[in-house]
């Protein structure tokens, strides 16, 4: 891998960035110390006594009887035999062409099995506990944590994190960020802000393709992107399409079919979505009833090796794949392969950024990296201005943390207002004045917490455009 800033710009960005980012590191973010040690002895405890529980079900007594001295109740190996080939249990992730079941955490969430549910609950409690809480109490000085931010590692140019990697704090289940995130909490008397670019990576793409449907969708409010493809996803009328199933077609099929994913992965999700956040008609009626009365009457086998059949999901959601490239974003489409075939010729790519990347990569990641990598030069650009500005007028606020397309922020009493302006003003106007190529307005959003609260405890921040 090869990365190499090709103008003053580049340069300076990266130079700059360095610099800011040490500064960041060098602020670091409070921790509550005396919270962390109670959430440690706490969660140490549930799992004696969660493990113990759990080797008296029924399930964990075949296993023993199976495996006997050699029984591990943490391989998925073993976990995956037991249930998919010893119980028969039908495994929701598994296509007609593989050998093998999986027991990832993806697979597992999709049983409805006491058991499971339980197992899966201890798996994340012990990672909670290890890698976490653990990791952030080894590199607590004096009640403070200083994560590592590094530029030049990721072929995305994106930044990494490490001891501890403060990029990768869980957020997505609710009670494990509940956890986490309130060892985190600002300086007395102060608030933890975060400031977060929305749809970034979806303004970046459409700089390098600039698909005319793209910039409608993100330049008129009266249109949704989502909420058109969650009508096509389950063959419904506008008027049916709530926030659930709206979320689906966003997180199922939109984001996965930008990122290099296909219909049959896609297909399964949307499929099995249906029961498991009980997706349904505003008259009460299931998605499923929905689609059979539609003409879908399975999911189908959702082999890559095998073609789709009429009168199945897959097949369906085959050729809404067909009309999001081939006639929603056709101009999207036609940049994907000419950029493809261009890297193919040279061995390497310029963001516009002016960053060149060469090396070895997958047609996803040569699509997918330029992308990511100027969104977060979005943040880092951004980053490194309000540093410079917070400096100038002496404001006592500071950076604490960055999270990609987020900046983590512990404000002084008083600053809020000015803090916020500071950031609207650089992440949304500034940049375009610098960076004259970026065609899509720029969003942000605030998080803020309370005085003295954790950063669990952030709330949207409504003055923010």
């Amino acid at each position: 891998m090869i990365i190499t800033p090709t103008d003053n710009q580049a340069y300076q960005l990266l130079h700059e960035g360095t610099i800011a980012l040490s500064q960041v590191e060098a602020n670091g973010i409070a921790i509550d110390v005396e919270y962390l040690a109670r959430a440690l002895d706490k969660t140490e405890d549930e799992i004696k006594q969660k493990t113990e529980a759990l080797k008296k079900d029924k399930v964990a007594k075949l296993w023993k009887r199976k495996y006997g001295g050699k029984t591990n109740f943490d391989s998925r190996t073993q976990l995956s035999d037991i249930l998919f080939k010893e119980m028969g249990l039908p495994n929701p992730n598994k296509t007609a062409s593989q050998e093998r079941f999986s027991a990832d955490e993806d697979a597992l969430d999709k049983l409805d099995l006491p058991f499971v549910k339980d197992y899966l609950y201890l798996a994340r409690l012990k990672k909670a506990r290890s890698t976490y809480l653990k990791g952030i109490q080894r590199e607590v000085v004096n009640g403070f944590l200083h994560p590592v931010f590094n530029l030049g590692i990721a072929a995305t140019f994106r930044s990494t994190s490490d001891s501890p990697n403060f990029q990768n704090i869980p957020v997505r289940i609710p009670w494990i960020a509940e956890l986490i995130r309130q060892c985190f909490i600002p300086r007395p008397g102060r608030q933890l802000v975060e400031i977060d670019y929305g749809r970034i990576e979806v303004c970046g793409s459409t700089c390098y393709h600039k698909d005319p449907v793209m910039i409608k969708y993100l330049k008129d409010p009266t249109t949704d992107m989502h909420r058109d493809c969650a009508m096509d996803c389950y063959i419904l009328p506008q008027n049916k399409i709530d926030k659930d199933i709206r979320y689906c077609a966003k997180n199922m099929f939109v984001f996965p079919e930008f990122y290099g994913d296909y219909y049959i992965d896609c297909a399964k999700n949307l499929w099995n979505a249906i029961s498991q956040k009980n997706l349904h008609l505003p008259d009460g009626t299931s998605l499923y009833k929905h689609l059979k009365k539609k003409g879908i009457k399975e999911l189908g086998k959702c082999d890559p090796d095998t073609r789709p059949l009429p009168g199945t999901f897959e097949k369906h959601i085959q050729e809404v794949e067909n009309i999001f490239w081939n006639e929603r974003f056709k101009v999207y489409s036609k940049w994907k392969k000419q950029w493809w075939e261009a890297y193919q010729e040279t061995g390497g790519f310029t963001m516009l950024t002016g960053f060149h990347v060469e090396g070895v990569y997958k047609r996803n990641e040569v699509i997918n990296y330029p992308i990511q990598g100027i969104s977060f030069h979005f943040l880092l650009w951004s980053l490194i201005q309000i540093q410079k500005i917070l400096k100038k007028e002496k404001m006592k606020s500071l950076i604490v943390g960055q999270i990609h397309d987020s900046i983590v922020s512990d404000v002084a009493k008083g600053e809020l207002k000015d803090f916020l302006a500071i950031c609207e003003q650089v992440m949304t106007k500034d940049i375009r004045e610098h960076w004259p190529w970026i065609i899509i307005p720029l969003e942000i959003e605030a998080e803020v917490c309370d005085v003295d609260k954790s950063w669990f405890e952030k709330k949207k921040y409504k003055e923010v455009a």
